[in-house]
């Protein structure tokens, strides 16, 4: 038997190769996390004074941004202005986990963690988004990081630049009414425009993944020998897969038509090393209603041949 989280905390209920692809996510942005309504429904009052300033909530105030100045440039060719740098965050205290030494398994009390931290951090910039009436947030970053005072206190960090359109405000919202979010950068999201499609959600499927131990003996008879590892392979690819469905389901659940710039990452984190995270993150697009096409409206590229040797 091996343990993974911190001791203190709810031993949760192991799961075999074959459970619910679905299990251990939240159905959306909406739904409850492990920690209780309670923790959903709070939201930070220390960035109030600060988005009241910010233009969108006041007309008389200022933008802030993480954009580049090409960026900030091109965003105005596309018919964009910048109103505030949004960002949300939960620390978050992972729970214990009991697992089987020789056995590939999903570790389902630390996927919920890993769903419900980042799930309170990205519904938290959403909800400054919100607040001053953005039609979506680019340039999404989502990461991780730990202080010195809790190895296993993690922090999730969501962060981007809350846009407003200058025409026709609300046609580039999600179809739930709320501000997309994407992680596409200024000039991807200005190219996804012209084909007439527009971002949905930044969404992500992961899983947290038990790779059994090799016994004595299976080490033994392929020391020196060229041969796959059925076992690990096995367990990397059913932990994927895993990931890659819920991502999946996520895109689904947000009304996109598909799915750009997905990643699989793998993540160690203070588990021990046979517990892995994988995590599968992209953008959810949808066409823009009403069959628009924004091509016609853009500025097209031209070649230019300098002069000069």
């Amino acid at each position: 038997m091996a343990f993974f989280g911190n001791q203190g905390q709810n031993q949760g209920q192991n799961q075999g190769q074959n459970q619910d692809p679905n299990a251990g996510q939240n159905s959306g942005p909406n739904a409850a996390p492990a920690g209780g309504n309670a923790a959903a429904s709070w939201l930070p009052e220390a960035s109030s004074p600060r988005l009241a300033n910010t233009l969108g909530a006041n007309a008389q105030g200022t933008f802030s941004s993480d954009l580049s100045v090409s960026e900030f440039a091109l965003l105005q060719e596309a018919g964009f202005e910048p109103l505030g740098f949004v960002l949300g965050s939960s620390i978050y205290h992972i729970g214990i986990q009991v697992a089987r030494w020789g056995q590939n398994q999903e570790l389902t009390v630390l996927t919920q963690a890993m769903y419900s931290a980042r799930e309170l951090a990205m519904d938290r910039m959403q909800a400054e988004a919100d607040r001053l009436g953005a039609d979506g947030v680019v340039g999404v970053t989502l990461r991780m990081q730990s202080y010195v005072w809790g190895q296993e206190v993690l922090e999730f960090v969501a962060t981007g630049t809350a846009i407003r359109a200058l025409e026709g405000q609300g046609v580039h919202k999600a179809p739930n009414g709320k501000a997309f979010s994407t992680d596409l950068s200024v000039q991807d999201f200005y190219r996804l425009l012209q084909t007439g499609n527009v971002p949905v959600a930044f969404v992500m499927g992961t899983c947290v993944y038990h790779i059994a131990h090799q016994g004595v003996l299976q080490s033994l008879r392929q020391m020196g020998v060229n041969q796959e590892m059925p076992q690990f392979t096995q367990g990397v690819y059913e932990a994927r897969e895993l990931a890659l469905n819920r991502m999946q389901a996520e895109v689904v659940g947000a009304g996109g038509s598909g799915v750009l710039g997905v990643r699989l990452q793998v993540l160690n984190h203070v588990w021990g090393e046979h517990a892995t995270e994988f995590l599968s993150l992209g953008t959810a697009v949808r066409p823009l209603a009403g069959g628009r096409h924004a091509s016609a409206t853009f500025n097209q590229p031209t070649f230019t041949l300098g002069l000069d040797s």
